[in-house]
Parts: structure tokens; sequence; C-alpha cells
């Protein structure tokens, strides 16, 4: 069973800074164009920690940890006083215009390097990202932003309802996509004990954050049981259809000429026309059990032959795709979010081509998990995304 325990976080102090403006997405969904645009909110925006740039002769990742001490000295972030843990809620609205919360809670997560059952992965991960956590967790000995987790703890939804019910100062930061996020420290001891209990009681299933939690893997293992390296800063969430709203990541395709792709994916898939706008495409793929083709000016919807199904192992349209892709040779495979995102991208140029994926359920991400696999990379996208700057946790503050 999982281990989660209260921490000493640490948190920007309201009366020097507003939150809107310091806290930011996770690293791996910001590109160079908005992080610039985060930096430019505040000089003490957490982008600058979590994904930090060189300055002078200092290597990005000391720099970041020079900010981190400024910024402590300076009195701009502050620990708490003692270990607690924090109820943590995203209201956000849907495609559809409904709006929705998901609560979960945070604290520092056991790390299970053994692979003994406490924490289960569930996708695939790179290289050469995880260089680049580990060198930023040796330089700061922070863990910037928490990964996602995913419990089997039935009553984390009413636990938090609970705990933002007693008397807690909250912080609140509205998001650039409209997403409100709010969290309290915990100070009652029977709902911190019980949410400890709660989360213990079964396996965690990361959601997001793969990268982060080998890298505090890692890095436990080379510490060799330095104060604070066996856990990491973790939300977690019921693993429940009503607290979680999980997203296609979808697959712009280069490399090969858009004509062409017709004709190479017929053997793994039955083609048939498709919707012209994105929206429709996507709303139809999910009556059909099929996957999306778009090209410049026409769409198919692709369903997965016999064989293909057979032969990829499950039924997961990133598995399915990987595996009908694997002999085209010369092809490209980038990852983007939102179809309407993904339709602009082909109308003007920047691939010849992409597939739309269904989103995955959550009954696929628990039978993945207990399986013993891992779905490929970019299989699922968790939204929206807890901010990073809501809470730190400082390996050297207990």
């Amino acid at each position: 069973m999982a281990r989660f325990s209260r921490f000493r976080g640490t948190v920007y102090n309201p009366d020097r800074v507003d939150l809107d403006s310091v806290v930011a997405p996770p690293y791996d969904v910001v590109g160079p164009a908005e992080r610039a645009e985060l930096a430019a909110r505040s000089p003490y925006n957490a982008i600058l920690v979590e994904l930090p740039e060189q300055e002078g002769d200092r290597d990005r990742y000391q720099h970041a940890a020079d900010l981190w001490t400024r910024w402590h000295s300076e009195e701009i972030v502050a620990r708490a006083p003692q270990p607690t843990l924090y109820a943590y809620r995203m209201t956000f609205t849907e495609e559809d215009g409904s709006t929705r919360t998901t609560n979960g809670v945070l604290g520092a997560l056991g790390l299970d390097p053994g692979h003994t059952g406490e924490v289960l992965p569930h996708e695939q991960t790179i290289s050469k990202d995880k260089h680049d956590r580990l060198s930023l967790l040796k330089a700061a000995r922070t863990n910037f932003s928490p990964i996602w987790g995913l419990s089997l703890a039935l009553g984390l939804g009413e636990w938090c309802e609970r705990a933002a019910e007693t008397p807690s100062r909250a912080f609140r930061a509205t998001d650039s996509d409209g997403t409100v996020h709010e969290c309290w420290a915990v100070t009652n001891a029977e709902l911190l004990s019980h949410a400890e209990e709660l989360v213990g009681s079964t396996p965690v299933l990361i959601a997001d954050g793969h990268h982060r939690y080998e890298t505090a893997c890692a890095y436990a293992e080379e510490a060799a049981g330095s104060p604070g390296s066996g856990a990491v800063l973790a939300l977690v969430v019921e693993l429940s259809e009503r607290e979680l709203a999980v997203q296609a990541i979808h697959r712009l395709l280069t490399g090969v000429l858009a004509k062409d792709l017709p004709g190479l994916l017929a053997p793994s898939f039955e083609l048939a026309p498709g919707a012209g706008d994105p929206i429709e495409l996507r709303d139809s793929m999910v009556k059909a059990g099929a996957l999306g083709l778009v090209l410049a000016g026409e769409s198919f919807l692709m369903s997965p032959r016999p064989e293909l199904l057979a032969a990829a192992g499950d039924d997961l349209d990133s598995s399915l795709l990987g595996h009908a892709l694997e002999n085209v040779r010369g092809i490209e495979v980038r990852y983007q979010h939102g179809a309407r995102e993904v339709a602009r991208a082909v109308s003007e140029g920047e691939a010849a081509a992409a597939v739309l994926l269904r989103p995955v359920s959550v009954e696929q991400i628990a039978r993945t998990a207990h399986g013993g696999r891992r779905m490929p990379p970019k299989s699922t996208f968790f939204y929206p995304k807890p901010r990073t700057g809501m809470v730190f946790r400082e390996l050297d503050a207990g």
C-alpha cells in the first residue's frame, strides 16, 4: 500500500505577491512563447525556477537554485511552521459549457523504486526529460511542482469538501484558461490522519508526472537516504469518473506525403469519410469506435482492423497507431492537445497530416496499471493541470 504523509510546505507570501501572477502550468506543457509571457508577469513567477534558463556563467539549474535562495531571503516564499497536508480544488468549464470540479490532497508520497506495488506507473518515459529534471532536483533540492496520483480509495472527494470547511486561509489563483485553483492547509488532526489512512489503504497510480517521479527515484538512489529524498510532492485524486477529466493527446505527422497516408494506413484501418469540422470528427470517432485522420481539406474515420487489434495487444488508440506506423519509413510524430489546434496545424502546413485519438477511459488506465503494463508516451492528458506555485516541497524542510 502507498505511503503518504504530511510535510512542511513552502508557499508564496501573499503580502508580497499576487498569486495569479506567479503560478504557472507544469513545465512539460509550457512552450517558449508561454514561458516568456509567464516570466514577464512577475520576477517571482514559478516558471523561472521550474523551467530555468542559463544566466551568465551559471548553468540553468544553478541559476534556479540561486533564485530560490534569494526568494527565501527576500521573504517572497516561506516554509510552513509544521508539517501538514493541503486540500486542493480545481473548478473549470468543460467544452460543452458545464462546470466541474476536481478535488484532491497534496502530500509527500513515498517512493517505490523497487516496484513493490505501492506506486503504479501507467506511461513510458523519455530519458532526455528525466535527465533535465534530475539536474534541477540536484541543484535546488525542491519539488517545485507536484506529480498527479490516482487513488482507488473512495472518499477523497468528500474529504476535500470537509477540509475546505475547516478554518484556514485559502490560496486562490485563476489561470489563463479560467480554471480556479484553491488550496487549503489542513489543520484538523482528525482530517490529517484520515487522509493519510485513505491514501495509504491502496496503491497510488501515477496519472501525470512520470518523469518527475522517476527522477525522484533516481535522486533517492544517488542521495543514499538524505533528508526528504524518499518521497515526492504529489496531488492525489480519487480514481473515478466524477473527479477526473481525461482528454486525448493527438499526433501530428511529418516526413511523409499527405496523399500517401490513406494507402499506408489502409492495411491497419478501414477508412471512411469523416466530418470536416474537427470537433464533429472527434465526437463521431467515439460513436464509431474509430480514430480520425485529418488532411488538408478532408478527413477520415479509421476503424482498426481485427489483425491490428490482435497485434497491438490492447485497444488503446496510442498503441494501435504506434503499431500501424512502425514500418512507415521517415515518418515523424509530434504531440498536440486540442482537436482544433491539430486541424489548424495541418491547414497551415505545420504538419502533413494528423491523427485524432479518443480519450483513454478511467477503466483503461486502471486496467493497464494493474496489469503491470505501461501505455505509450503521451497517451493521456489530464485536465486541468494543477498549478506550479500553489505549494512547494523542499527536501530539507522535513
